[in-house]
């Protein structure tokens, strides 16, 4: 990862929200859509209503989902390119780590 210790401090609070499997599925749920409401959300988890509202609350206040009100009902869509943004420092931060051959054990 990189030594910006705010970059850090976004990624991990990104980490963090995608660390529930209901947030998962939420997010799964939402990539087969332009965009959804809270009830279509529920509609396709057995979770009660105030249970999806909560995880939508912390997605939505990681960046990883976007928020659209309009009447008569809100929106929830992807915010792809922070989910983007999590892989590539995900993706940098394991390259850095084996190139550095630190995945590697002294004892083979």
């Amino acid at each position: 990862m990189k030594s910006d210790p705010a970059q850090n401090e976004e990624i991990a609070g990104r980490l963090a929200a995608l660390s529930h499997p209901a947030r998962l599925a939420i997010l799964n749920h939402l990539s087969r859509f332009e965009g959804c409401g809270c009830g279509d959300v529920v509609d396709s988890l057995p979770l009660a209503q105030s249970t999806v509202s909560q995880h939508l609350k912390v997605l939505l206040e990681a960046g990883l989902i976007t928020h659209e009100r309009r009447m008569p009902r809100s929106t929830y869509r992807l915010n792809r390119e922070a989910l983007r943004g999590v892989s590539r420092e995900l993706n940098s931060m394991i390259d850095e780590c084996c190139a550095a051959n630190c995945c590697t054990s002294k004892h083979d």
